[in-house]
Parts: structure tokens; sequence; C-alpha cells
């Protein structure tokens, strides 16, 4: 029958069968690029998309679909190039037809289609779903009997049917946030992988060292108690009896404002209003804290070691800056400015943490060692800081300045490594 068609209607049908398998191939890389998330989204309010999800949901009937399409489409142009061969040359243009039809599929049905849709999924993509979705209501026959002997080949080689799992791994989705160039402003960004990066961080990372707890002895004269609730920029102080390991609650200044102000509060009345203290472990991380905090209602929490010994102060501020970064003034952070001197050296406080110095002026300082600068430069000397010492740590150049009469170090001249 083919003997009597023309070589040119031939060569016509042949150059159709070359974009139909170029459509089945470039749907293919289309649909397997799709991103899933933007392909949830646009299904809401795209026919297209909508389409190319459902045939997504079915991979294995999807691929079922393309390969047979293709194969069939591939193996007619094959036979009908053969017979153009013939035509032309004999038994010998055979293997001329061959290399010809190769050269022309791998190029103008294979590589060429893949590449644009790869670059563009979802023009390609969208649009194929248009004509694959009936396609398969009318081949569904051959294409489920097609898996059915695929599955079936697969139980018998042991080859377990399973669905790869869409979702991502905290690192993964990572990668995902950093690469994505549609989150914009970046501090959106960072803010996406500071709330990720909760759980590698503990209380004992942020909290507010022991030694520098600001608190309420309540065995204090009252003048003097007075005084520091007055003049406090604390919303919270923790209540003890002469020292802080015997906490007895938490004020809340906003409950005694009035009583202060008509002078009619006295050290009985003040441990009438104290809240029960909150105590958590130290190696907890900022993830599971931060949970804790919403459900109990609470906004401080006492830190306290494996021995149950006091050990420092965590406030939900200072998980929320681990997130936003720096996001108040207090009066209380002057103590902790950190003060530029020259081009590039810097005025910071010892007692200032680490993970602090780092997040405000994108630093590379260690903070597996210790919490505070203090503790690091401590660590690395291995004896007591003296003022006028050096001491380089991962490139950063310290000069001990000033230390208090407990060898703690108050001042430091950092000078960052050159990019």
């Amino acid at each position: 029958m083919l003997e009597t068609v023309s070589i040119n209607t031939l060569l016509i049908i042949i150059g159709v069968l070359l974009l139909l398998s170029a459509f089945f191939s470039s749907s293919e890389t289309a649909l397997m690029a799709l991103n899933r998330i933007k392909l949830k989204n646009d299904a809401r309010h795209k026919k297209g998309a909508f389409l190319a999800k459902k045939l997504l949901d079915k991979p294995d009937r999807l691929i079922g679909l393309i390969l047979i399409g293709n194969n069939f489409i591939n193996i007619a142009a094959t036979a009908l190039t053969t017979v153009v061969a013939i035509k032309i040359a004999g038994d010998k243009g055979v293997a001329y037809g061959t290399a010809i039809l190769t050269f022309a599929i791998l190029i103008f049905s294979e590589v060429t289609p893949k590449t644009y849709a790869a670059l563009h999924p979802e023009k390609i993509g969208y649009t194929a779903a248009f004509v694959l979705t009936p396609l398969l209501k009318v081949l569904y026959p051959v294409v489920w009997g097609t898996n059915l002997l695929t599955n079936g080949l697969l139980r018998l080689l042991g080859v377990p049917k399973s669905i790869a799992s869409e979702a991502l791994s905290r690192e993964e989705l990572k990668t995902l946030v950093i690469e994505n160039d549609l989150i914009n402003p970046d501090v959106h960004q960072k803010m996406m992988i500071n709330v990720m990066n909760l759980d590698h961080i503990n209380i004992e990372d942020v909290m507010v060292p022991r030694n520098e707890i600001q608190g309420i002895n309540i065995n204090d004269d009252w003048e003097n108690i007075e005084k520091q609730l007055v003049s406090t920029y604390l919303t919270r102080l923790p209540v003890y009896v002469d020292n802080i390991d015997q906490v007895i609650g938490i004020l809340h200044i906003r409950t005694i404002l009035t009583m202060l102000k008509n002078q009619n509060l006295d050290s009985t009345k003040l441990k009438r209003i104290l809240r029960k203290p909150y105590f958590v472990p130290e190696n907890a991380s900022l993830s599971d804290q931060l949970r804790e905090f919403q459900k109990k209602e609470r906004r401080m929490g006492l830190v306290v070691d494996e021995y149950g010994d006091l050990v420092g102060l965590v406030t939900l501020d200072d998980i929320l800056e681990e997130i936003v970064g720096k996001f108040t003034s207090e009066p209380g952070d002057r103590g902790l400015k950190i003060i530029k001197q020259g081009e590039q050296q810097y005025l910071v406080k010892g007692r200032i943490a680490v993970r602090s110095l780092n997040r405000r002026l994108q630093w590379d300082l260690p903070t597996e060692e210790a919490t505070t600068l203090n503790g690091l430069i401590t660590e690395h000397l291995q004896d007591l800081p003296k003022p006028d010492l050096q001491i380089t740590i991962d490139g950063y150049q310290m000069t001990i300045l000033e230390t208090n009469a407990d060898n703690i170090i108050s001042k430091v001249m950092i000078e960052p490594p050159q990019a």
C-alpha cells in the first residue's frame, strides 16, 4: 500500500511524526520540571496548571501515556523512512535513511524540544496538559494494561512499588529559600532561614548569664528596692531572698505602677503579687522553648542546668531576636553598644553574647565554645585575662582593654580579618 504513496507525501508524514515526537518529548520534560509549589498555587486559577497537576498526581499513568505515544510515533517514522530510503536508493539506502532519521530525531525531536521545555516548563507543561488529558482518556485501556504488566514485572523482580515523598528536608528547604530569588527583600529570606535554625540553637546560646541577671533582693532595705523599681528599664524582674539562687517569684512591673505612684507598696504586698517562677533546661532548643512559652503563656524563664542550679535567664525577646535581629533599643542596651573605632576596629563589651556580635556585625566568630565574648577569649587563653593582652581567634585580632576584680573581661578591641 505504501508503495503507491509518493515520496513527497511520505516525507511530509515523517515531518509531522517528528513534530509529534517533539511534542511528547517536550511535554515529559516540562511536566517533570514544574515547580510543585508554584503548580499548586497556579492550579487555583489556571486551567492548564490544574490539568497538569491532575496528570502529575498519577505519574505512572502520565509517563506510560507519553512513552506509548513517543515510541509509537518513532517506530512509525522509522518504518516510513525505510520505505522512502528503499524507493530512492534501494536496499543500500536503508543505512543512509537510518542515520538521517536518527540525527533528525536527536536534534529536532529530543535535544532541542527538551532543552526549550526545561527553560520554559510552565509555558510548555500547562499547554501540553490540554492535549494529554483527553488523550489519556482515549488511550486509558492501553495505558492501564501497560502499567499493569510493568508493575507485575517489577514485583517479580522484587522491586516494591513506592511513591517518592515530596516532603522537603530542613536542609533542602533552606536551599530552596536561599536559591529562590523571588523572596524579596533579603530580610525576609534571612528571617525564614533563622526560623529553620532555631532547632540547632540552645537556650544557653542566647540566655543572660547568671552573674548578669538583674533582680530584687526582697530582704534589702525597702528604700533601695523602691529606687530599683522606679529606675529599672526591665518589664519583668526575678525576686529572690539574699541571693539569686533563691528566687521566690517573678514581678511584672506593670502590676505595681499604681501602688508605687500612691506609695502604697511594701515588701509584704510585693510578695503577694509575684508570679511563680518558671524554670527551663539550658539544653532545650529555641524552637521547643518558643512553643513552651506560647503553651504556658510565659515571656521569661529561669535557666537551670542538669543539677537544677540556676545558670541564666531567657526571655521571649531573646528568641525573637534570633529570628528578626535586634528590634529594640531599650536603655539597658546602652551598656552593650558596639563602638566603631577607626576603619576596622570595634570596642566591644566582654559580656556581649557571641551570637549577638556575629549577627550585628555579620561576623563569624565560633559559637560552640562559649556563649559570651568574655567566655570565648578566656577559653582560648587558658589563663587569667589581663589588660593589654592580645589574642587572635579565627583571624579576629583581639586586645583586652579592661578587666574587673573577678578577672572578667569588661572591654575588648577587635579587628576583624581583612576580606
